[in-house]
């Protein structure tokens, strides 16, 4: 199932790189550096590659910290003061980030939510069965690219499906994931796994991103060839799953790669994403690009080249609508951040004045 790792040249790694380490800093102390592998509410489970030590967050961090970004999440690296004999160890700052998968957090409340950090792949895992939705691939592939990562798409539950099946649910992926793998795998008979593990090569650090029930805890012990997720069975009236995975974790597989799960997520809120809309709707961009007016509404403009392609089939009209619907929710989103920002920076000044008018009253009295 994986490719043969060369275990010269794996013995030749140092600690830090058998874990995914890639920063080309000479001036780093490597010895004080470790990577975050388990994020569960207040503690951290950290490695430097040869030992796993519980680690808590220093003071200073905690007094510092101004946003829930910046907190340590699975997959980043961190700079720590290590406390052997105890393995445990105190985490001072994260080392920057050189890819990072944030949401909007489950809620009403405005907030960004980490889900992974330092990764080089995103895996969009869904199943083959009719829980397949192409507007919410659309949402994922929108988000793993503004990430920094590069996406593939995996599709599971393939012993169940027949042949033509499965060509046609790839073919109906392949169309809204434009230029992205799509592979097709079996958690029972192994099939395809060989497929995934040639975008999953030593050193590089994947995150499993999906709903519940899609196969996520199941891919993982198929890939380390052991039990190490629970898991469990769908609902077979709607091909609805359960959380089976309840925290983030990093695991080393056999091969040299990592791999992040993360929880089935009920629904993916997008934090960001302009920025990665030509990239996600690479076909919708290039046919407004082609628009004879560049302020045109794709409505009843001459020369627009958006509904011509509607209109001869070039452009689905759900696809279409789904990247509208995309549009607006990144603008709302904008707009409740800017609002948030607001009022954030009012309250600071509000403290501030309140501060020097309790100081102005202060050596009022004094005197």
């Amino acid at each position: 199932m994986f490719p043969p790792i060369n275990k010269e040249e794996f013995l030749n790694l140092s600690n830090l790189e058998k874990i995914g380490w890639a920063y080309d800093s000479q001036d780093m102390n490597r010895e004080a550096v470790a990577r975050v592998m388990t994020v569960q509410k207040n503690s951290y489970r950290i490695s430097d590659g040869n030992i796993e030590y519980l680690a808590h967050l220093s003071g200073k961090f905690l007094n510092q910290v101004t946003d829930s970004l910046n907190f340590p999440a699975v997959g980043d690296w961190v700079d720590v003061h290590k406390l052997q004999d105890e393995q445990k160890a105190v985490v001072n700052r994260v080392l920057p980030r050189k890819s990072q998968f944030v949401r909007q957090a489950a809620g009403t409340k405005v907030e960004a939510q980490m889900v992974a950090a330092n990764m080089d792949i995103v895996l969009i895992v869904s199943s083959l069965n009719h829980d397949l939705n192409e507007r919410r691939m659309e949402r994922y592939l929108l988000s793993a690219y503004e990430s920094g990562a590069t996406p593939v798409i995996v599709l599971t539950k393939k012993d169940e499906c027949a042949a033509d099946e499965v060509a046609d649910v790839m073919a109906r992926v392949e169309e809204v994931a434009i230029g992205v793998p799509v592979v097709a795998i079996s958690n029972v008979t192994c099939d395809g796994i060989d497929d995934l593990m040639a975008h999953l090569p030593a050193g590089q650090t994947a995150v499993l991103l999906g709903s519940s029930g899609v196969g996520k805890s199941t891919l993982v012990n198929t890939l380390l060839d052991r039990a190490v997720q629970e898991t469990k069975d769908i609902r077979a009236a709607d091909s609805k799953g359960r959380h089976t995975t309840t925290h983030r974790e990093l695991f080393v597989l056999p091969n040299g790669a990592l791999l992040i799960d993360t929880p089935g997520m009920r629904e993916l809120q997008l934090w960001e994403g302009e920025s990665s809309m030509d990239s996600a709707f690479s076909d919708v961009e290039t046919f407004e690009r082609e628009c004879k007016f560049n302020d045109c509404r794709h409505d009843t403009e001459p020369g627009c080249r958006v509904r011509e392609a509607l209109e001869n089939g070039e452009l689905s009209e759900e696809r279409f609508q789904s990247y509208r619907k995309l549009q607006r929710e990144l603008a709302f989103e904008r707009r409740k951040q800017d609002q948030r920002a607001y009022l954030e920076e009012k309250n600071r000044w509000k403290k501030l004045k309140k501060q020097r008018q309790d100081h102005d009253h202060f050596l009022k009295k004094r005197r």
